[in-house]
């Protein structure tokens, strides 16, 4: 952790190209905090649920499915932006997602049916979350090669920041003005906070008429806007083996986080314990993002890939024969602390495997094929439960597949023939 500090620190006082203030320190400073703005609001759903619920009478299947259905929408947005943002930059994209992002929380604002919230949340909300992450995890990637992983992990405490602190604050605004003006104000602060912070965002140095920051290392290894295409990566059989990887990690990622409030009720922990430990999780995972993305830096992105597999199954094996309050604290603890690691090492792992060329498309795939693990786990889980009324069955599943990540993660190996990778 003193290491992590340390090389942190290095960054911000290092001068390059002989200016006193790199430009990719903006482009940090703007991906923490549209991460912050754009995943803390995603993640305000449950706040508005039962207010949802009690305005329509709706289903819990027919309230929360949206959410699940959006996830999948999430991954296909990763996807196609991805691909958009290697071509066309991260400017113009986010500009025009910040005006359609601001206006689905607008529209939810006035749902008077079912149709029309599945339509906003799932076609006009849902694509922006992880799409927004490859935008600017790529982006970052670019503009920085000594300690990219570190910094790819800073960008990304963003997303726990965001977590932790705009629920709250849905909360407090429902509580004050009711629901329909609360996402009123959400759809404002997404349009003043995303669409000037979308102006700093340069795709990669040669537009401000830079080099990367530690252009000197991008030269020993033979870095920078080189590596694989689009369409040679995808014909790698190690392409398909990280997917498969972070299908894993996906799968179950969203599985705990639907889930371990359930279990924890139903273990006797009180509702507001129970919801509590979702919050350590954002915390520890802050934490998690920034010491494994230094740690893939000091060891390379694949073997902290695999630590922080090593470390997820501790944590899985821990919950299994976890019942008590103090036990699943000390679960989300350490569970969180991978939980960010995985998503603070993906970017710089793309990119270690498969350069930046095509970082953005590539790292698209790569989440879409998360996602989709997102998408089913919880289903899994929940289905296995209404079955066998226990949750045991479900977290032995979780064991296998981090077994499999696992074994995934040390298959991985720098592709014959590519000059592409970080040390």
């Amino acid at each position: 952790m003193h290491n992590t500090g340390v090389n942190l620190l290095r960054i911000f006082t290092r001068k390059n190209t002989g200016q006193p203030f790199f430009y990719g320190y903006y482009i940090v400073i703007s991906s923490i905090i549209l991460l912050a703005v754009i995943h803390g609001m995603y993640s305000t759903y449950g706040a508005f649920f039962s207010s949802l619920q009690s305005e329509f009478g709706w289903s819990r299947v027919v309230t929360s499915g949206v959410h699940s259905l959006g996830f999948a929408m999430s991954g296909l947005g990763a996807m196609v932006f991805g691909r958009l943002n290697d071509r066309f930059g991260p400017r113009r994209i986010l500009a025009i997602g910040g005006v359609l992002f601001s206006l689905g929380y607008f529209l939810m604002s006035h749902v008077s049916g079912t149709w029309q919230l599945y339509l906003t949340y799932c076609l006009v909300i849902s694509i922006w979350p992880s799409a927004t992450d490859v935008i600017l995890l790529s982006t970052t990637c670019r503009w920085f090669v000594y300690r990219r992983g570190l910094v790819s992990g800073l960008v990304k405490t963003g997303t726990g920041i965001g977590i932790m602190l705009v629920p709250l604050l849905a909360s407090y605004l429902i509580s004050c003005y009711g629901w329909r003006t609360a996402y009123t104000l959400l759809a404002l602060m997404a349009m003043v906070f995303i669409l000037p912070l979308a102006q700093v965002l340069r795709r990669d140095p040669s537009q401000k008429g830079l080099q990367p920051y530690g252009d000197d290392a991008a030269i020993q290894v033979g870095l920078g806007e080189e590596g694989f295409s689009f369409s040679e990566a995808v014909r790698l059989k190690q392409f398909w083996m990280l997917c498969a990887a972070l299908f894993m990690v996906w799968y179950c990622a969203n599985s705990l986080m639907v889930h371990v409030i359930p279990y924890a009720m139903d273990s006797g922990v009180p509702s507001i314990q129970a919801a509590a430990l979702i919050s350590i999780i954002g915390g520890t995972s802050i934490v998690g993002r920034v010491v494994m993305g230094g740690t893939g830096d000091r060891t390379g992105a694949r073997k902290a890939f695999a630590i922080t597999f090593c470390i997820l199954l501790a944590a899985l094996l821990w919950l299994y024969f976890s019942t008590e309050l103090w036990q699943l604290r000390a679960f989300v603890v350490v569970y969180g602390f991978a939980h960010g690691g995985f998503f603070g090492l993906l970017a710089p792992l793309v990119a270690e495997l498969f350069g930046t060329r095509s970082h953005g498309a590539l790292f698209g795939m790569v989440t879409f094929w998360g996602m989709m693990g997102g998408a089913v786990g919880p289903v899994i889980a929940g289905r296995i439960f209404d079955v066998t009324q226990s949750y045991q069955p479900a977290f032995l599943i979780l064991i296998i597949v981090s077994i499999v990540g696992l074994t995934l993660s040390l298959l991985l190996r720098r592709t014959v023939g590519s000059n592409t990778y970080a040390t």
